[in-house]
C-alpha cells in the first residue's frame, strides 16, 4: 500500500539562515546603534554647504566690502577648524557610551555652530557665546568618550559592567547642555 503525504501537512520549519541573511540582520543592528549619529553627521555636511555657499555669495557680490568677505570667510575657516573635533568626539561618544545623548549635543552643538557663525557677520563679540557654549559641548562629548572607554576597559580587564548607570548618568547631564 503506497500512503500520499501531502506536504502542506507537514510542519513547517523557517529556513535555516544563511551567511547573507545573517549579514543583512548585522547591518541592520549597526545601523540601529548609530542612526541617530548619522543623522547628526549628515545635518552637519548640510550645515557646512551652507557656509561654504554664504562664503561664495560674498565673494562674487560686487557690492561686498572686502571687511565683510573677510569676516564670513574667517567665520567659516573657524568652524571648520573645530569640525573634525566636533565629529571625532561625538561618534566616540555615541558608539562607546550612549548615541542619544551624543547625538543631542551633536544637534545642539551644530544649532551653537550657526549661532557662531551668523554672530560672527555682525559684531564679533556676538560670537563669543556661541564659540564658549561650543568649547562646552565638545568638552561634554570627550568626557562621554572617556568615560565609555573607561568602562570597556573595567568590563574588559575586571568584568565590570557599568555602562547602564553612566548612560543614565549621561542621559540626564545632556539636557544640562541647554543651560546658557
Amino acid at each position: 500500500m503506497h500512503m500520499h503525504v501531502c506536504a502542506c501537512n507537514l510542519p513547517q520549519h523557517p529556513p535555516a539562515p544563511t551567511a547573507s541573511t545573517a549579514l543583512i540582520m548585522d547591518s541592520h543592528e549597526v545601523v540601529k546603534n548609530i542612526y541617530l549619529l548619522v543623522i547628526v553627521t549628515l545635518l552637519s555636511v548640510l550645515q557646512n554647504v551652507f557656509f561654504a555657499q554664504k562664503v561664495e555669495r560674498e565673494c562674487k557680490s560686487q557690492r561686498s566690502q572686502a571687511s565683510t568677505f573677510e569676516r564670513v570667510s574667517c567665520a567659516n575657516r573657524n568652524c571648520m577648524d573645530a569640525y573634525p573635533t566636533f565629529l571625532a568626539v561625538m561618534w566616540c561618544a555615541g558608539v562607546c557610551l550612549n548615541q542619544a545623548p551624543a547625538a543631542f549635543a551633536g544637534i545642539i552643538y551644530l544649532l551653537v555652530r550657526q549661532k557662531y557663525f551668523i554672530g560672527y557677520l555682525g559684531h564679533t563679540s556676538q560670537c563669543t557665546p556661541g564659540y564658549l557654549f561650543g568649547k562646552r559641548i565638545i568638552s561634554f562629548l570627550s568626557l562621554m568618550c572617556i568615560v565609555g572607554i573607561f568602562n570597556y576597559l573595567l568590563l574588559r580587564f575586571y568584568g565590570s559592567d557599568y555602562k547602564e548607570y553612566v548612560q543614565t548618568i549621561t542621559s540626564a547631564a545632556s539636557t544640562l547642555l541647554l543651560i546658557p
